[in-house]
């Protein structure tokens, strides 16, 4: 499973889904199914720009853990 860290970032920054949207140039809907972390797929343009406004790797914006699926 790959879990996003975008809520995380956005709490320590205080920005709502709006500042990211109009900081980055993305979609409301993007940023809030990131947010929720719902999202299936994601744009490369969009991990870019959102690790260009939090100034953060991809590591720091997602991270792969163990599911019950994969432990077995």
């Amino acid at each position: 499973m790959i879990r996003c860290h975008l809520a995380r970032l956005m709490g320590e920054h205080k920005l709502r889904i709006a500042d990211v949207a109009r900081e980055t140039g993305l979609s409301r809907n993007t940023i809030t199914l990131l947010y929720k972390e719902t999202a299936q797929k994601v744009d490369l343009d969009a991990i870019e720009q959102l690790c260009l406004l939090f100034d953060c790797n991809v590591g720091d914006l997602f991270e792969l853990t163990q599911n019950k699926k994969n432990k077995e």
